[in-house]
């Protein structure tokens, strides 16, 4: 069961995302509130699987609130969730240690696959943020580097990192590859730590980049 608790300052929004959470069979919530103190408060008391968090709160927003909950609730994944598709707003949720950002006009299956993706400890990113991210890169990226050149990873870290670029889960990748999600896992660490990237995000750009996946016309 994942134990999730909603923070947002419009009442029609969370109660929204609570009904719809709470109709989940694998979804449980703990908790909820519209403000920042409040919320603290509360996932303290109840210390959640999951927290979605709406990035604008009256008197501090959703990272500075993220921060926080990072250092005195650090089990707790942060999912934020928002209107707005600005790149600054992703990158300062990742810094301040959110492990998801998903847009409100999302479809519902995929705020609910945000859910479940950051509670099993992965990154969710949604997919219109991630083409937008990588489609600025790509056109800000010379044609002179070397595509062929994959900076000392083996061939099974260039393939679990093209699944990873793909958008497959741990568990999905180790299905596909016969392997177990504690070897992907691993082979991942060892692939963040050979390219010094931290985040899905950086390691979506660096296989665009490196052509190993390709955007959809």
């Amino acid at each position: 069961m994942i134990r999730v608790a909603v923070v947002d300052d419009h009442t029609v929004m969370r109660q929204g995302l609570v009904g719809l959470l709470e109709g989940e069979p694998d979804v449980e919530v703990v908790g909820e509130a519209g403000d920042a103190e409040t919320a603290l408060a509360m996932l303290q008391a109840t210390t959640p699987d999951v927290a979605l968090i709406d990035i604008g709160l009256p008197g501090t927003s959703g990272v500075d609130l993220t921060a926080q909950v990072k250092l005195r609730v650090p089990g707790v994944a942060v999912l934020i969730v928002t209107m707005h598709e600005r790149e600054d707003y992703l990158f300062q949720a990742l810094r301040a240690g959110a492990s998801g950002y998903v847009l409100k006009g999302a479809d519902v299956r995929d705020l609910l696959a945000a859910v479940r993706t950051v509670a099993s400890g992965e990154t969710y990113v949604s997919q219109k943020l991630t083409g937008n991210l990588v489609g600025d890169y790509l056109r800000r990226v010379g044609e002179s580097e070397d595509s062929t050149d994959y900076d000392g990873l083996s061939e099974r870290e260039v393939e679990i990192l093209r699944l990873i670029a793909e958008g497959l889960t741990t568990p999905e990748i180790g299905a596909a590859l016969h392997v177990s999600p504690h070897t992907v896992q691993s082979h991942r660490d060892h692939i963040m730590t050979k390219l010094d990237l931290h985040s899905r995000v950086a390691l979506t750009k660096y296989a665009i980049r490196k052509g190993l996946i390709q955007l959809d016309p």
